[in-house]
This record gives structure tokens, C-alpha cells and sequence, in this order.
């Protein structure tokens, strides 16, 4: 029985555990009781009758690779371990011992007689074990090879050396109905060995995105049939995004995927998003305390206004926090976990506390200053368009400056304090120990909204304290300064809820993902709106891998052919796509 091991995670599930647990989930009628009370697939590991194929010991992540090792030397289960062999090879040093009483076999370039044993039994138009001994399909594909007669079964002997091209012509030709392989044998077609390998390729994705009939254990998974032209410009994009910079990278991980874009695409999807956040938090407070009778009514027209004002004015705060952070270069989140103890220095990730918060403190700093500055403004504004308005301009003026400077301080410092003690207790997640990217991302997002129920109260009670403080400060130097408590808490709720939704959705890899990825991507019809769904089945197809917490293409080769194939064939890309194939 092939067993798939790449999502195992050895230190929470024993290998007996996982046998078995695959086994009731692709056969579950193994799950009936015997006398003993075990289940069927039980007894059959225990009884040693399964002779597990354990593929894909380099798909564990990286980290657990020893720990499986460890696991694998322990059993006394007879197994047979798959293998990239430079994975192999780093685990084996790391655990300073190889499997043990396990004979190394390396793969070498498939012959003749290989191909001859293997491609007749993968045609489903041939009965396994039939008397006959027809070989279908490939039976005069086959005879050319053996004979070697001319320069088209030369090269194609030559294309089929290896398992890529031989499970890519398997693919096209003996798993879809109607495709003849004596195409394979044109000279005139396919030249050189090269345009025989592109052809290959270029079939595999829309062949195994081919619609067929969805049976119940398919809709049990959550994979459903889907257009093969799509699925190839989504996974062209894919590829295409691999290959920028000066070279090419092969881990598609979930958190980088908006890093892709321009950084003017991304600061104004910073705008856009914080813009939206910081508004409904105003409408929604106002609506909460208008309400509950705490204020009196202003009508649709300034509440509506004034939130607009608010979101605006926080958008743009946001915006040049982030072009900032862009500048800099630290705009990359990677998930992460908030820890509840505080050490010195953190050796794993050479991190220090104090340069950590006033690093975050700087940058926070200059953000919520602007903020202030543009909320002064925005409340101002609100004034002046109301139908009270009674003050002079010279006196308008005066408090416009005054407010200026204290809602500056107030918010600058506010989240500051608050964003820089949040990143001292913040901690990079070990991305090399997480046993699939769906397990990270369902953490990742258990972890934001962590954050978020944390930052929300923190920076509510940060500006009423922080304002209480600075009108102190700053009482008769600038005259009479007024901090309500009713005025303050709402300021402290608007900005609390506002400001922790917007940072979390901007600044965490899983607010990221979910903007950028779910929303923006889909949007400009770069990848599927359900993204998740749409990687983790091109996985259960056998085009994507998985290596822990990061897909890969299942070969260099087709994610070089999918990223030229995007760039070449799509004429209608974007400005975006077109400065980034530049």
C-alpha cells in the first residue's frame, strides 16, 4: 500500500497511527470491529499483512524530517521510504544514522524494457492481466522503441528516460480517452527533443483538469471539476510569481503570494482596506452609542460624512506607514505567535526586545502622528460644514492647530507603546515544523485574532490614558484643554476597533492572505476566489507538492514551462504582470 507521508507529523502521531488512520479514510470498510475490538486496518498493521510504501519523506517539513527518522528507526514495521535524495541525505546527518537495515536504491534512466513493462498496464482500455496480451495504445509506440529504426523513436527513447516524461505521457495518453501516443513519433511536429518535451508539458495540466464524473468520496475532499483553460492561467500566475528576482525560487508559500504585486498596488490596497476598517468602526460606534441614548442624534448626512473623513483620513495614515515599512524593506509578514514570556534576546530568530519595540515604536509612531493630524482635521472639517458653527476663523484656526499637535501625540504615541510592546512579545512561527500550509494558516489565523481581541482594548484604553496624560502635560500652556470622558471613550473605541481591525487585515500574514489573496488576487482574475480550495486540490491532482508549510510545483521543469507559457500566452495580462516579466 502506497501511503502518502508528507502532512505526518511524527512527534504528535505515531506511524502505526497514521497507517491506520489513512487506511479507514481510503477504506472505510476497514473500520468494522473484530472480536478483539480493534478495527479491521488495525489489525491488519499490527498483524504486519501491510507492506507500507511511505512516499514523500522530502515533502515532511523540514524540521520534523529528524523526528521522522527517529520514528521510522523505531519500528520494527518492514517499509519501503520514497525520497528526493538531498532530503534524505540532511536528515541522515542531522540524525547521524541512516534507515537502518534498509538497502539504498537510486533511480537511473528508465530503458526499453521499463517503458515496456510499465505504460501497457497504465492504459484503462487494456483488462490487468488480461489473457490476450494486447498493449493498446502503446503497443505500436512500443514496437518503434524496440526496433530503433528511425531518429523519431531515437528521440523519443530519449525523451522517455525519465519518470517526469514518462508519468507526463502516462497522464495524456493512457488516463484520457481518445489521445493516439504514435503522435509522439512525428519528426515533423516535434523536431528536436526539446519541442517533444514542451508537448508533454504543455498537456499535463489541462489533462488532469480534464471535467469527469464527481464521485461521493471527491465531494466528501471538496474537489469539483474546473475549467483547465483557468487552472493553467492560475497556476501560470503561480509559477510566474516564483520566478522573479534574480533567481528562481520553488516554495510556494501562502504568505508571500501579495508580495508579488507592485508596491503602489499594495500601499493603496493598504489605503483601501484601513480606509473601509476605520470608517465602519466610526459608523458602528456612533450607531451603538446613538442607540443606547448616551448622544444625541446629528442626522444621516454628518454621520455619514464624518465617518468618510475618519476612514479617509486613518487610510492615509496607514499608507504612509506603509510605504514606509516598504522602504525599509519590512513589509514581508510571515505568520506568527504572540508568547507570554519575555527573554533577553531570542537566539533562534537573533532578535533583541528592546531594538524589536522601539524599532515598531518608530515606525507605529509616525503612522497614528499622522492619523492624528488628519483626524484634527477631519473634525474641523465637520464643524465647519455643521449648522452650529459659530467661531471665528482666526479661532477655528487656533484650535485646528492646537488639536493638531495633541491628537498627534495622543495616537502617535498611543500606538507606538502599544504596537511596539505587541512586537517584543511577538514571535515568528517555526514555518520549517508546520506539517502542511493549511495547518499554518488555520494557526496563523487562530493567532490573528489572538491579536486582534488584544490590540482592541489595548489601544482603546492607550488613548483615553494617553490623552488624559497629554492634556495634563500641555494644560495652560495652550490654554484651557478639555478631555470628556464620553469623548475620549469613543475616540478610544473608534480607534481601537478601527485602527486593531485594520492592522491586523494589513500587517499580519494571515490579514494578507485574506485581502490580497481572497479578495485582490481573484479580483484581477489572477488566481481563484477560493484559493486554499484551489491549491490544496491541484495538490490531490499531482501538480503541486508539498514540502511542510510550502507547496511546490511536483517538477522544476513544469513550473519553468507554466511561468514562460503565462508570460507568452497571455496577451491580455496587466501593466503589473507585464513590469514584473520585464
Amino acid at each position: 500500500m502506497i501511503f502518502s507521508i508528507g502532512a505526518w507529523d511524527p512527534a504528535t502521531t505515531t506511524l502505526r497511527d497514521l497507517l491506520v488512520g489513512l487506511l479507514l479514510r481510503d477504506h472505510p470498510h476497514l473500520a468494522r470491529r473484530i472480536p478483539s475490538g480493534s478495527t479491521l486496518a488495525a489489525a491488519l498493521v499490527d498483524a504486519d499483512l501491510i507492506l507500507p510504501v511511505l512516499d514523500g519523506f522530502d515533502e515532511i517539513a523540514e524540521a520534523l524530517r529528524e523526528t521522522a527518522l527517529e520514528a521510522l528507526n523505531a519500528t520494527s514495521l518492514p517499509l519501503v521510504l520514497t525520497s528526493r535524495r538531498d532530503e534524505y541525505a540532511r536528515a541522515v546527518r542531522a540524525v547521524h544514522a541512516p534507515l537502518v537495515w534498509a538497502a539504498g536504491i537510486e533511480l537511473t534512466d528508465l530503458t526499453i524494457e521499463d517503458l515496456t513493462a510499465y505504460l501497457p498496464r497504465t492504459d484503462r482500455l487494456v483488462a490487468h492481466g488480461g489473457e490476450g496480451g494486447g498493449t493498446g495504445v502503446w503497443e505500436a509506440v512500443l514496437k518503434r522503441l524496440r526496433v530503433h529504426d528511425t531518429p523519431a523513436s531515437t528521440q523519443l527513447a530519449k525523451v522517455l528516460r525519465t519518470p517526469l516524461m514518462v508519468i507526463l505521457a502516462r497522464t495524456m495518453y493512457s488516463e484520457a480517452p481518445g489521445k493516439n501516443p504514435e503522435e509522439l513519433l512525428s519528426t515533423t511536429r516535434f523536431p528536436p527533443a526539446g519541442h517533444l518535451e514542451e508537448h508533454l508539458l504543455a498537456g499535463f495540466v489541462p489533462t488532469v483538469y480534464r471535467h469527469r464524473a464527481l464521485e461521493r468520496f471527491d465531494a466528501d475532499r471538496r474537489q469539483r471539476n474546473r475549467d483547465p483553460d483557468q487552472a493553467q492561467r492560475w497556476l501560470g500566475y503561480l509559477a510566474h510569481t516564483l520566478s522573479q528576482g534574480a533567481h528562481d525560487r520553488q516554495d510556494l508559500a501562502w504568505w508571500r503570494l501579495s508580495q508579488n504585486l507592485r508596491v503602489s498596488t499594495r500601499i493603496l490596497h493598504t489605503v483601501l482596506v484601513s480606509t473601509l476598517c476605520m470608517a465602519l468602526a466610526t459608523w458602528l460606534v456612533q450607531l451603538l452609542v446613538t442607540a443606547s441614548g448616551l448622544v444625541e442624534p446629528t442626522g444621516l448626512g454628518p454621520s455619514v460624512s464624518y465617518g468618510l473623513l475618519v476612514g479617509v483620513c486613518s487610510g492615509a495614515a496607514f499608507g504612509v506607514t506603509y510605504a514606509v515599512l516598504a522602504v525599509s524593506g519590512r513589509t514581508t509578514a510571515v505568520p506568527s505567535r504572540v508568547r507570554l514570556r519575555l527573554s533577553a534576546a531570542d537566539h533562534r530568530t537573533e532578535r533583541r526586545p528592546v531594538r524589536t519595540f522601539f524599532t515598531r515604536f518608530g515606525f507605529m509612531l509616525l503612522g497614528g502622528s499622522v492619523l492624528g493630524v488628519g483626524y484634527s482635521w477631519a473634525v474641523a472639517l465637520v464643524s465647519v460644514l455643521g449648522t452650529e458653527f459659530t467661531l471665528t476663523h482666526t479661532q477655528l484656526m487656533k484650535i485646528v492647530l492646537i488639536n493638531t499637535l495633541l491628537y498627534g501625540l495622543i495616537i502617535g504615541l498611543t500606538a507606538g507603546l502599544v504596537f511596539g510592546l505587541l512586537a517584543v512579545f511577538e514571535a515568528p512561527m517555526d514555518i520549517t515544523a508546520a506539517a502542511t500550509p493549511i495547518r499554518l494558516l488555520s494557526v496563523d489565523r487562530t493567532a490573528a485574532g489572538r491579536q486582534l481581541l488584544v490590540l482592541v482594548p489595548a489601544l482603546g484604553l492607550g488613548v483615553v490614558l494617553c490623552g488624559y496624560a497629554m492634556v495634563h502635560l500641555f494644560q495652560g500652556l495652550l490654554g484651557t484643554l478639555l478631555w470628556p470622558l464620553h469623548g475620549a471613550a469613543l475616540l478610544g473605541a473608534t480607534g481601537g476597533l478601527g485602527g486593531a481591525t485594520a492592522y491586523v487585515l494589513v500587517f499580519t500574514a494571515w490579514g494578507q492572505w485574506l485581502t490580497s489573496s481572497r479578495v485582490w488576487l481573484p479580483m484581477t482574475r489572477r488566481l481563484p476566489w477560493d484559493t486554499a480550495a484551489f491549491l490544496e486540490d491541484a495538490y490531490q491532482r499531482g501538480v503541486l507538492r508539498q514540502a511542510g508549510a510550502v507547496y511546490q510545483f511536483r517538477h522544476v521543469r513544469l513550473q519553468q514551462h507554466l511561468a514562460r507559457s503565462y508570460r507568452d500566452r497571455h496577451t491580455d495580462r496587466t501593466p503589473e504582470d507585464t513590469e514584473q516579466a520585464r
